[in-house]
């Protein structure tokens, strides 16, 4: 089977690699090591379609399982997450550490990289009919949200499930997610279930900094506008 180029990313790492489907889990692990730092046996590993769902990548034999066994795609995204403490993770962030960053001109001149790969493929931009698909999508985004009523300010529960009610906080394109055109909806939820503040690829979008983990940010046809007032856990309680 044809390599697969996909989104690799992690705490301290966003990166295109080409990824084989003939690989096993324990040989992807292992060479996700050098990309991200993290130790094989340390690695949470999910695949994050182009649909937004999440896949665990796991099995209770991760030699003998294979990665043509999930639903490959270009440009569909590795999240690594980094399954030991704080304390026994390096340091990346230490002060007097400059990160390096590929001139551009430089990646363009590269023939093994994921660009040159789209380039020969003719696929993103360099598709000479992407701008119709492009605009086809922003299209129908867009129409989603009008046809579901979804403005700023209003109150919404994400994907039918009544313990993720909200506030929609933001309606647009998030250039931080990867591969991604047309119309996100950032809610702020109710409770601390989220996938972060707010921000997002280090750009805010709404609210403050803060640990508590509210925010998500989910295409138009998860989000449902209404009546949807905050729950409260106490309600069904009997009076004493």
């Amino acid at each position: 089977m044809a390599d697969v180029p996909m989104y690799v990313t992690s705490e301290y790492t966003s990166a295109e690699r080409r990824i084989t489907p003939s690989w096993s889990i324990a040989q992807l692990k292992t060479k996700m090591e050098p990309i991200t730092g993290i130790p094989p046996s340390s690695q949470r590993i999910t695949l994050k379609t182009l649909t937004n769902e999440t896949i665990p990548i796991e099995a209770a034999d991760e030699e003998t399982t294979y990665l043509q066994n999930y639903p490959l795609a270009p440009y569909a995204e590795f999240q690594i997450v980094d399954l030991r403490p704080p304390s026994a993770r390096p340091n990346f962030n230490a002060a007097g550490v400059e990160k390096y960053v590929m001139p551009e001109d430089e990646y363009e001149k590269k023939t093994d990289s994921v660009l040159a790969w789209k380039k020969a493929q003719k696929l993103g931009r360099f598709d000479p009919n992407a701008p119709s698909h492009e605009q086809a999508k922003m299209a129908a985004f867009a129409r989603e949200v009008e046809e579901r009523g979804i403005e700023v300010g209003k109150r919404c529960r994400v994907g039918e499930d009544d313990t993720r009610r909200g506030v929609v906080r933001y309606v647009g394109e998030v250039k931080e997610i990867p591969g991604s055109i047309g119309a996100w909806i950032g809610v702020h939820l109710d409770e601390p279930v989220g996938k972060n503040d707010g921000s997002i690829g280090g750009t805010r979008y709404w609210g403050e900094e803060s640990r508590l983990k509210h925010g998500v940010f989910v295409r138009p046809d998860r989000v449902e506008v209404g009546d949807f007032p905050i729950v409260d856990d106490l309600e069904d309680m009997e009076e004493i």
